[in-house]
């Protein structure tokens, strides 16, 4: 992933440099979004934009004007110095916030700096429309994403801001033309680097050029034009917007990366404790049957944006931030639970409301032909008592005998004959679809491992590590018995035997020594930052490697897949100045931790 285009780690470019670190009060490092206390009635200036793109929103709330108005003023309509001409979620506000905390010494109570946030971000917004685009960014996915092939960008612009942070961040901003201007003078007054490394080129305009401006102010031009503060998607979204009724049962699906499907039920009710909402969280690992309890406290912001954080007995190693969206009709709610201090961790999640029965999915996802399995479907309020005749695999898939059904599961013994047709079926339980499909297949022609490019950092020491999950998907060649044709069929996540191989770069190549170990669940686990005195020229533990999954069939047929792995450098400058160095990770993932070189 080039840096200009891709997220290395949670949307964040590698940037090679230092940056000194800043000290946090004591009093703002309780300041989370993921815990709230009290939610202040919107502002009614919110509810029309205004025409012209210099008119900002004005702020009314008394908190706010008294927390800020030392330094940014508050005219006679109501509008305050850069705060009422741009819009950002709920983590840009929260960062805007801790920036006047370290930088300019502003004294705020945690529960102050709390509700600041919460108005802000719900008079000061983005609206649905707005934010999906850069979801990603806050709900810190490591993809890669480019800024010109989703927003038609200019390749110039993405690389003066993405130089340092991804355009994710960029992207869910809303400013006026003067703002992004002062955006830009804001960062060259911080960060005088910025100048040379990008905003203005290493020195003026080449003679002749087409186009003389520098690099920042061809930004600000494309980012005003692009990312105005007003549109027409927040003037509808602040006629309509409201907190969500979202009390009552949700059925829940997900996946988490390395551990497969997840299935189960939330109990989302209104909170007393200054919360929005409090939840009871119970779900099962399809693979494994591994079950999972938690609870949780959540606040939206916006009007859609969810924001939580849950635990397993209340144990702080357990955490998982929820970050999500509650599309409009409150009847689905979708996102990402992830570790917090390690991103790369955490399930991806849909909510659906549960009033009557909800199907949610099947598992195995794939069947071969002439053999005998269990599959099990899973979901909520489902009918209890069903026999062999409610459940519907489709010709040549036969259900042998039920062993279990309740409202959340039912599991059945079938068979998939020798002549049944090759190919992927519809599935139904008691006349109701089942989400996906069953498949039937002969064999396993092709094992795809995903990430197909991956990165991890070294850490450990002075930096924390960067961690990289891998999963193995298993293909049959379909029909044409070619590979990677429209046919093919995908036969689901399976297990495998995870090894790595040598990727090599030049001769003699040692990388695998020393980059560190691929577990039995496809997680690599870096080896220490810092100079290795074990390695020839004291080099750094950084390198490539294959990652191999080889799946063994029933017959003793092996087929193999593999990834490319880079194992770089620690993430030295973080953009965040509040996140932590010292950053235990969650329980499961200690047991064969090491700081290995």
């Amino acid at each position: 992933m080039s840096p200009g285009r891709g997220r290395t780690e949670s949307g964040r470019n590698p940037v090679w440099g230092r940056m000194r670190p800043l000290s946090l009060p004591a009093a703002l490092t309780s300041l989370t979004l993921f815990l709230p206390l009290a939610l202040p009635a919107p502002a009614s200036a919110q509810q029309s934009a205004a025409d012209t793109a210099n008119t900002g929103i004005a702020v009314t709330d008394p908190l706010v004007i008294e927390s800020c108005d030392r330094c940014h003023a508050v005219d006679e309509d109501g509008m305050m110095t850069r705060v009422s001409y741009m819009r950002k979620t709920p983590e840009g506000w929260q960062q805007s916030i801790r920036r006047m905390v370290t930088l300019n010494d502003v004294e705020l109570d945690p529960e102050v700096a709390r509700d600041i946030v919460r108005y802000l971000s719900d008079s000061h917004g983005l609206a649905p429309e707005e934010l999906r685009p850069g979801r990603f960014e806050v709900e810190r996915r490591l993809i890669d994403w480019s800024y010109e092939e989703s927003h038609e960008g200019d390749e110039d612009v993405d690389r003066v801001c993405s130089s340092c942070h991804s355009m994710g961040r960029v992207v869910i901003q809303r400013r006026t033309k003067e703002e992004w201007d002062l955006l830009m003078a804001m960062h060259r007054g911080y960060y005088p680097l910025s100048d040379t490394q990008g905003f203005r080129r290493f020195g003026p305009p080449a003679p002749g050029a087409s186009d003389t401006r520098h690099p920042m102010d061809k930004a600000v031009a494309e980012l005003s034009g692009k990312f105005p503060m007003t549109t027409a998607q927040w003037t509808s979204w602040s006629a309509t917007m409201r907190p969500p009724r979202l009390a009552g049962t949700w059925a829940l699906k997900g996946h988490h990366p390395g551990r497969g499907p997840i299935y189960g039920t939330v109990e989302i009710s209104e909170a007393a404790d200054g919360a929005d909402f409090t939840t009871r969280v119970s779900y099962a690992y399809a693979r494994s049957g591994e079950q999972v309890e938690r609870e949780g406290r959540a606040i939206v912001y916006t009007g859609y944006q969810w924001r939580g954080r849950s635990f397993e007995g209340g144990d702080e190693a357990t955490s998982l931030r929820e970050v999500m969206m509650v599309e409009r009709g409150w009847g689905e709610i979708n996102g990402r639970w992830f570790a917090g201090d390690y991103d790369e961790f955490g399930p991806d999640v849909t909510l659906l409301r549960a009033d009557g029965p909800v199907v949610l999915g099947l598992h195995p996802v794939a069947l071969r032909s002439g053999s005998t399995a269990t599959v099990t479907v899973h979901g909520v309020n489902l009918p209890t008592g069903l026999g062999a005749a409610d459940l519907d695999l489709g010709p040549g898939v036969e259900v042998v005998s039920v062993t279990r059904s309740d409202s959340e599961v039912l599991a059945a013994e079938v068979t998939a004959s020798d002549e049944a047709t090759v190919g992927a079926r519809d599935v139904f339980l008691a006349g109701r679809p089942v989400p996906g499909h069953l498949t039937v297949y002969e064999t396993v022609d092709r094992i795809l491992v995903t990430p197909e490019a991956g990165m991890a950092r070294l850490g450990g020491g002075a930096f924390p590590k960067g961690f990289a999950q891998f999963e193995a998907t298993a293909f049959s060649d379909g029909p044409d018995g070619k590979p990677e044709t429209d046919d093919d069929l995908n036969l689901g996540f399976v297990d495998v035997e995870w090894s790595m191989e040598e990727y090599s770069a030049v001769f003699d190549d040692d990388d695998i020594e020393y980059v560190g170990t691929l577990g039995a669940d496809g997680l690599f686990q870096p080896a220490l930052d810092g100079p290795n005195p074990d390695r020839d020229g004291l080099r750094n533990n950084v390198g490539d490697v294959w990652t191999v999954a080889t799946w063994r069939g029933p017959d003793g047929k092996e087929v193999r897949g593999r990834a490319h792995l880079i194992v770089t450098v620690p993430l030295y400058m973080r953009w965040e100045p509040w996140r932590v160095q010292e950053m235990p990770l969650p329980r499961r993932r200690t047991s064969d931790m090491g700081n290995e070189r």
